[in-house]
């Protein structure tokens, strides 16, 4: 497991181009037959993926940077799989896992197995998790049974249907809230005007990119903005200091995770344009 301690909202200003993608960059999340895993010092949140490609794979804890004798000793996890149909078996119970179909596996479940349906053509599980304080029941549900929310103007380049998965009234966590963007064909800007999560860190992790398209992630003071060129199935951890917003060379879909003090989908701080420098 990679452990990450974020630049500070005044050293950030100074770093090259590769010291903030070393801070802020999430890099190679995907590998087939593997489970990757990073530890952000920013609200101790774990990203990560798990992609079974021919055997199961088994997440397990990591002794020496979560002192755990299993990885959910402590923790709630949220799975959202980008891949084709798999499984996941938490505790000996199998849920079928589809297309943007998404999981929450509470405090205190031992045992996490992943595999694919077809192993000539894997899941890709993305992983998020924060430290709990209670138990929540483990919780399946079908990417159309999600909350949607339709945003945007084709005028304006951003139309986009935000999708909650893991949310209050969905299902229940101790903090953590998972979802899925999906950007129209023709629309390349999310989150502009861009806003701030003072209570909470935010990790966007981009996909649905052709080989040749990229995302400019903005992040920073508002008045102090870097931006950072992501490539398909890359992430960026927004730390409760940064702004944040993306724009593309076209259309994509990222999926949106947070941790913090609370779980209120709107408790943002917009930014005015005029702010942006």
């Amino acid at each position: 497991m990679e452990v990450r301690y974020l630049p500070d909202p005044n050293s950030y200003s100074r770093l090259t181009t590769s010291e903030l993608r070393a801070g802020f960059l999430v890099d190679e999340i995907f590998e087939p037959g593997k489970i990757n895993l990073l530890y952000t010092n920013a609200d101790r949140g774990i990203v990560g993926s798990a992609m079974p490609f021919g055997d199961n794979l088994t997440l397990e804890a990591s002794r020496q940077e979560m002192a755990a004798d299993y990885f959910s000793e402590r923790r709630e996890l949220g799975i959202i799989n980008i891949g084709k149909s798999g499984t996941v078996t938490v505790d000996g119970k199998i849920y079928s896992m589809d297309y943007h179909d998404g999981l929450y596996i509470g405090k205190g479940v031992r045992e996490l197995q992943f595999s694919s349906d077809n192993s000539d053509d894997s899941a890709a599980f993305y992983l998020l998790s924060y430290p709990a304080h209670t138990t929540y029941p483990t919780k399946h549900l079908k990417f159309s049974a999600g909350e949607t929310n339709r945003l945007g103007t084709a005028e304006q380049a951003n139309e986009r249907t935000i999708t909650k998965l893991i949310a209050p009234g969905l299902i229940e966590s101790c903090q953590l809230v998972m979802g899925v963007t999906e950007l129209k064909p023709g629309s390349v800007w999310n989150t502009m005007a861009a806003h701030i999560h003072p209570r909470r860190t935010e990790i966007y992790m981009y996909y649905n990119l052709g080989e040749d398209e990229r995302i400019f992630h903005l992040f920073g003071k508002p008045d102090e903005t870097r931006h950072l060129i992501l490539r398909n199935q890359q992430a960026v951890i927004s730390p409760s200091w940064s702004m944040h917003s993306g724009v593309a060379t076209a259309n994509y879909s990222f999926i949106w995770g947070m941790g913090g003090e609370n779980q209120a989908f709107d408790d943002m701080d917009f930014i005015a344009m005029d702010e942006l420098k």
